[in-house]
């Protein structure tokens, strides 16, 4: 059982310490972040008040405002006005957010998370290849279909294509990786939104998405990892060419 469950505000603050004066605010949120998953902290528990954190970590106290609302986008922390903030989720649940916040306060490149994402998604591939079943086989080549019934109407091709990766990633079976793939996923979706411009560029992904798929369903691994080796390569392209911009 966690040492800080429901209101343990004091032995949160006493477990924190203090930061070496001028930290910022990404230092802030690594030393709460580092509280949160150490398990010690139950999931609902009350954190100090911003003062308190303050004083505690030996920050300012828009330091701890801006490390806390950024953990409350990120689906870490949940901020209640005339309540408190409150941790939302257990060790286990926050592995993503985690991996997230980290991604976010390096030095982030769009090249680099689109080559990360390459490998995550061809090893996803593999893995689908020798673990899919014939239910999840079917959900597959429903979403294809859908991709192809929807080749016009690009926002709605859209979501099938992302449907199509999260039903791989199921086949996978490996939570941890689908953790990683959806975190680098969520960091580049600004621009996958809006990668496929046109029809032909959709025609292609579809056709792009039923290789890997029929290598999935022959459980042939080598072919799976490669259909998909060639499908990233043609979506990081576009991708890029869309993040020319933040790359400058």
């Amino acid at each position: 059982m966690p040492a800080f469950p429901g209101d343990g505000v004091a032995d949160i603050t006493a477990a924190l310490g203090s930061l070496p004066s001028g930290s910022p605010v990404s230092e802030v949120a690594r030393r709460l972040m580092d509280l949160f998953t150490s398990g010690s902290v139950a999931s609902g528990a009350r954190l100090p008040p911003e003062r308190q954190l303050a004083a505690t970590l030996g920050v300012g106290r828009s330091a701890v405002r801006e490390a806390l609302a950024a953990l409350e986008i990120l689906g870490i922390v949940d901020v209640r006005p005339g309540s408190g903030t409150y941790l939302r989720g257990a060790a286990s649940e926050l592995l993503p957010q985690t991996l997230r916040w980290g991604l976010l306060i390096g030095e982030r490149r769009t090249a680099q998370l689109l080559e990360l994402r390459e490998g995550l998604e061809i090893y996803v591939a593999r893995l689908a290849a020798t673990r899919a079943d014939d239910a999840i086989l079917e959900r597959m080549a429903q979403i294809v279909e859908r991709m192809r019934a929807t080749v016009t109407e690009l926002a709605a091709f859209a979501r099938a294509d992302l449907d199509f990766h999260h039903a791989l990633a199921d086949a996978a079976g490996n939570e941890t990786l689908t953790d990683q793939v959806h975190v680098v996923r969520s960091l580049l979706q600004v621009y996958a939104d809006r990668a496929v411009h046109d029809r032909e560029h959709a025609e292609r992904a579809v056709a792009e998405h039923e290789a890997v798929l029929e290598a999935v369903r022959a459980k042939d691994a080598d072919s799976a990892a490669s259909a998909m080796a060639v499908h990233m390569a043609t979506a990081s392209a576009r991708l890029l060419a869309d993040a020319e911009p933040v790359l400058e």
